[in-house]
């Protein structure tokens, strides 16, 4: 399997160069040269399988000549045998055929941990084959960075610097981070926002002298690993509910589009899927576009699901690469453009042909807080804010007869207990292994929203 920048100008590489690399050096993010299709009778036989098992055929394809088989299917058994239930990202139904997904049962309790920890695994297994080592730079809006911590913690040929926004992440998210003594990491608190943060990832990426110097590698979602791991969970969850025989639409909450690319990947890959619907908080630009056609970038307003404040979602270039026929000469100077005027149009006919699969749902704090009490009331289920907009937005959408809604449920109720506890009376607890998280000691730097400093910054700490 070979891949392909976004943006056509980046030389094509094998999943391991992918995987290091993170970002194309044209500014673009990598994709696959083809989607692998998995034949209908080959869903079927999944059935039955444990979610390791489905996981490592589905992704088998995308490491192809890379990675030896056995090896990458002991890579996953090992990434998924720690998480805490036994089904891995267990299924309730919440309605009639309207399921949701638990995606927060790993180490991180989030949804990230099912991409990361077999993200930290490949690099370990690709890093010691090479006798290489890299430096992790990452931005987080609170989730990202805590499971890619805990996926590359102690590890040797690995340093990991991870951004996140100072106070616009919840007190549990940070602490998963700053708590961590390990020497190799080092978590940097940004004066602004979480694009800020995001921004200056890419613009160390797009400094090639300094790429170079330092290896730097990613973890955030431009990283093909983890859409290629989040697919994965998308067909698990379908092939359980009667996939291929039934059809599918899977509803998100959504910030850098990664994750619901990812269910797009399941799609191309052959999964059954009728729509797919974006959940959108006050920082609503992906809806906005499906609303309009047209992508405009306003002020990042903080919320009570901090992990979707975010106005630059990276992984909507991956789909948009697809809606422009995968002609990366087209898409460059598109998005070379809406970086530097704010706003941007991508075509009347592309945006309605987007808009037969794609439709967005926003709900802002206070509809969140209303909706949190709502199903604690009615099911007895207790939603963080992120997965409230995400099982919402669903039940909004537009669904054809007989079809499956799955919602995505992304991270544990105590991850925010303050929105929580607020919307339903009750305090969500840690599980008993994160119950200490308030006693640990926190160890991070408070930098200005300068890119000069916070690249000093990590220089002088590699010195």
């Amino acid at each position: 399997m070979k891949y392909i920048s976004t943006r056509g100008a980046a030389p094509m590489l094998a999943f391991g160069d992918v995987l290091l690399t993170g970002l194309a050096r044209d500014g673009g993010l990598y994709l696959p040269e083809s989607w692998p299709m998995v034949p209908a009778d080959e869903i079927r036989a999944m059935r039955g399988l444990g979610y390791a098992e489905i996981a490592a055929r589905v992704m088998r394809p995308f490491v192809a000549g890379a990675i030896d088989e056995a090896d990458f299917e002991a890579m996953v058994a090992d990434a998924y045998s720690g998480f805490g239930h036994p089904a891995v990202a267990p299924l309730k139904e919440l309605a009639s055929d309207h399921w949701v997904m638990e995606l927060f049962h790993g180490p991180t309790l989030s949804f990230k941990d099912y991409a990361l920890q077999l993200v930290g695994r490949l690099f370990d297994h690709v890093l010691t084959k090479r006798g290489q080592r890299i430096t992790i730079v990452g931005a987080t809006s609170g989730d990202t960075g805590s499971a890619a911590i805990e996926a590359c913690r102690d590890r040797d040929a690995i340093e990991i610097f991870i951004l996140h926004p100072e106070g616009r992440v919840s007190d549990v998210q940070r602490r998963q981070m700053t708590t961590v003594p390990s020497a190799n990491v080092h978590n940097i608190a940004v004066q602004g926002t979480f694009d800020d943060c995001q921004d200056m990832v890419k613009a160390m990426f797009n400094d090639q002298a300094f790429r170079d110097k330092h290896a730097l590698g990613a973890v955030n979602s431009i990283n093909w690993a983890r859409i290629m791991a989040q697919i994965a969970y998308y067909v698990v969850a379908a092939v359980a509910l009667g996939a291929p025989d039934r059809r599918f639409v899977f509803s998100v909450p959504t910030g850098n589009f990664g994750n619901i690319f990812a269910a797009y990947g399941a799609l191309r890959m052959g999964l059954p899927v009728d729509r797919l619907v974006v959940g959108s908080n006050s920082n609503d630009i992906v809806t906005r576009f499906f609303e309009t056609g047209s992508m405009e970038m306003r002020p990042v307003v903080p919320t009570t699901s901090p992990s979707m404040d975010i106005q630059i979602s990276s992984n909507f270039e991956r789909l948009l690469f697809e809606y422009h026929d995968r002609d990366g000469t087209a898409l460059g100077p598109a998005m070379e453009r809406f970086r530097e005027e704010g706003a941007m149009a991508f075509g009347d006919a592309r945006w309605k042909s987007m808009r037969e699969l794609f439709e967005g749902h926003r709900l802002d704090d206070g509809q969140v807080g209303a909706e949190i009490g709502r199903f604690f009331r009615t099911t007895g289920e207790t939603l963080d804010p992120h997965s409230a907009i995400g099982v919402v937005a669903g039940e909004r959408a537009q669904r054809p007869p007989g079809s499956v809604l799955v919602s995505m449920a992304t991270a544990h109720p105590a991850k925010f207990p303050a929105a929580v506890e607020a919307a339903t009376g009750v305090h969500p607890a840690l599980p008993n292994r994160m119950s200490d998280l308030f006693d640990r000691e926190e160890r991070f730097s408070v930098l200005s929203n300068d890119l000069a400093v916070v690249r000093s910054f990590i220089e002088d700490t590699l010195a």
